[in-house]
This record gives structure tokens, sequence and C-alpha cells, in this order.
């Protein structure tokens, strides 16, 4: 049986307009309305740069800490993959959370949980520790992955391409702000424990907005948003949950194993580092457009593009990895990676209400988060036991082909309240 808190004659209306829940005061000014709603922005945009920063500023100077903490290696192993489970675990939670307690408390406490876990971790005296804390500061990530779709669907209902863009540039930008910046802090002060707390600073920034934010009232009749069940048996539930799994793990294959294949193929450290920089600064420009024009242009053409660059890009850097030619390779990988903020975009279009949203996103980053933290592991492991790289980039295809065939499914105009009404 699948329903939603709300009545069921509700279930099939589309989102409410961004005005507030039953029993708010009266509708206040114009003017407090738009302060408001640019409190909204500002909340979404500061919180989203700090999703990635807890796991892009480890993996900068990965080799001091493991050094300064005495880590094994199947320690920084763990902690490499402990993201993706920690996205996985908490992202489920979300939903229910955000019912409770509202959106304002939920990204506010976890943004608070994440500055703290992030000073703490920074001065844990062992790894267990450092890998206890980081588990508090990869709170706000594991939340605002599933949280801000369904504040997007929720408060933009006519913006979702807009305040998707902003959101996912934000999020990449962390990511290569603080991947780029934390070893040279590190180099600045001596100290590598500074360099990962500093990232604290702007976590407590992005608190600011949602203190001082207020939903503004909703339209008269409006229901709070509900939960829907059921969400299991949803062949685009599923589709959406491999679009996503294999999409991350194709990612975090290249964020883990790159700058690796490079070296092996001959490059400097220093330019294969470069290389890996070059993907994450042309994901930025196309986080851009893509929510945009998938709005405009509708999902499909937009993926096809997007899906195009895969092929010569696993062809180019399996065959000339190092080659004169890398740059145009990993630039290819950096376009068609950027499938991602289309997935975050399609969490808002592929449902007809805030409980869609938050169902469907949870759901597939829930269960594809696991999917991509198996990717990475696969890879080392296939490597050591056949010393060659061509396994390992064959797997990358096969993800690339299974990415495809959800996509087709998930392009195609649906809703997932459509595929779960004949049992309501």
């Amino acid at each position: 049986m699948t329903t939603t808190d709300a009545p069921a004659t509700d279930a099939a209306h589309p989102a409410p307009t961004p005005h507030a829940e039953i029993g708010d005061p009266p509708i206040p000014p114009n003017q407090a309305v738009a302060v408001a709603s640019w409190l909204l922005v500002a909340g979404v945009v500061l919180a989203a740069f700090n999703f990635r920063t807890a796991v892009t500023s480890v993996g900068a100077i990965l080799a001091e800490l493991r050094t300064g903490l005495g880590m094994s290696e199947t320690t920084a192993g763990l902690l490499t993959t402990l993201p993706v489970l920690a996205f996985a675990g908490l992202g489920a939670l979300a939903p229910r959370l955000a019912r409770r307690y509202g959106p304002r408390a939920l990204l506010t406490g976890a943004l608070l949980c994440m500055s703290i876990g992030m000073i703490a971790r920074a001065w844990a005296p062992n790894a267990a520790l450092f890998l206890l804390f980081s588990l508090l500061a990869l709170a706000a990530g594991a939340v605002g992955n599933v949280a801000v779709p369904v504040i997007v669907k929720r408060y933009f209902p006519n913006r979702i391409g807009l305040m998707t863009t902003a959101y996912s540039t934000m999020l990449a930008v962390g990511t290569a702000v603080a991947a780029a910046t934390t070893a040279p802090i590190d180099h600045l002060t001596g100290d590598w424990r500074i360099a990962l707390a500093v990232w604290a600073l702007p976590a407590l920034i992005a608190i600011v907005p949602w203190l001082l934010w207020r939903p503004a009232p909703a339209a008269p009749g409006t229901a709070p948003m509900g939960r829907l069940h059921g969400v299991r048996r949803s062949r685009l539930a599923w589709t959406m949950l491999l679009l996503f799994g294999c999409q991350s793990a194709i990612a975090y294959i290249l964020m883990g194993w790159t700058t690796t294949i490079l070296v092996a193929d001959g490059m400097s450290a220093a330019a294969a580092g470069s290389m890996l920089g070059l993907l994450t600064i042309v994901q930025i420009p196309v986080s851009v457009v893509v929510p945009i024009l998938t709005v405009r242009w509708g999902p499909r053409p937009v993926f096809f593009i997007l899906m195009s660059c895969y092929p010569p890009a696993i062809a180019g850097l399996w065959i000339d990895g190092g080659g004169p030619l890398t740059w145009l390779w990993m630039a290819l990988f950096g376009i068609g990676t950027s499938v991602f903020p289309m997935i975050l975009t399609l969490f808002g279009l592929r449902a007809r209400t805030p409980a869609g949203t938050s169902a469907l996103s949870s759901f597939a980053q829930s269960g594809g988060y696991l999917i991509a933290g198996v990717g990475p592991l696969a890879v080392g492991w296939v490597y050591g036991l056949t010393g060659s790289w061509s396994v390992p980039f064959g797997f990358v295809a096969a993800l690339t082909v299974v990415l495809f065939c959800a996509g087709l499914y998930v392009i195609r105009e649906r809703y997932i309240e459509d595929e779960l009404a004949p049992i309501l």
C-alpha cells in the first residue's frame, strides 16, 4: 500500500508554491518574502560549497596525514571509502529527519556537526578517532545531497533548473577549491592539522542564512510535505539508482586512480595531478549550463551530448594515457561526468511533489553511493590481480554502458507518483 501523509486526493497535485506550511502567520509584505527567498538561495549555495570539502581536503594531504597519525594502508583505504558509506547511510535518514525537523533545522544541524567534526578530527590523537570525527564531518554532505533537491522542488518549483545550476556549480567549486588549496595551506602553515581545520570556517558561515531564514506562509489549503511509500516498487526509482550509482562510480574511479594510471604511463606526478585538476575545473562551467539546458531542452539531447564524450575519453586514456592528448581525454571526462548535475535536476523533474522528490532522491542516492563505493575498490582489486589496466578500463566501459541504458529510461517523461498510483 502506497500512501502519503497528505490526503490521497493531493498525491497527484503539482509541487506547492514556495510559501511555507499550514498554520503559519498571515502572508508578510512582499519585501519580507523577497528577503526570505534570497536568504534561502544563499543558504543553499553556501551549504553546497561545503558538501565535498571534508572529502577533497583529506585527499589533498593524505600522505602527510598518514605519516602524522601512523595510519596503515588498510585504514587509509577505509578513509577513502568512508564518504560513500556516509553518503549512503546518513542520506537514507535525511527524508525522515527533514519531515520531523524541517529543512532549516536539518541543514543548520548538519553544518554545525560538520564544523565540529572538521575541528575535532584535525586534532584527533589517533587514526580511530580521526575516522570517527570524519564521519561527523561528512554529515552535511550526506544530508545535503538528499535535502537540497527537496528544498528546491518545494520552494522553487518554477526555478528547478536555475537553482540546481547554482547548487551543482557551488558543489563543484567547493570540491575544486578544497582540493587545490589544502596542500598550499599545509605548506604555508607547516601543519596539516590547521590545513584540515580551516574548512570548518566556511561551514560555520553557511549556517548564518539558515538561522535567519523563516519559511514564507503556504498558499491556503497547501498540505505539508508527506511521505511517499512503496518506492521500491517503482521502476523509475531503481533506474535512477543505477544511473546515479554508475555515474558516481565512474567519477570516484577517475578521482582515485587517474594519477596512478598516468604515472604508470610515464607522466610525472605533478603533471598527472594537473590532469586530474583539469577534469575538476572543466566540470565547473559545464555544471552551470547542464541543469538549465535540461529544463529548457529536456533531458534527452543533454544526456546524449554528455554521454557522447565517454567513448573517446575511455579509449583515449586507455590507449594514449600519458601522451600529448591526455588533456583532451581528461576534458572529455570532465564533460561526460557532468551527467551528475543533470541527475540532480531529474530528481525534481521526475516527481510531481516534494514527497516524491524526497523519496526518489533518498532511494537513488543511498543505493547509488553503495555502487559508487564498490567502483574504486573493484578497480584496485582487479589491477592487483592482473597487473594490467586493461581489465579496469573494461570495467569503466561496462559501467558506461549500464549508465547509458539506465539513462534511456529516465530521460523519457515519467513521474514516480504515476508509477505508484495503481497501488495507492
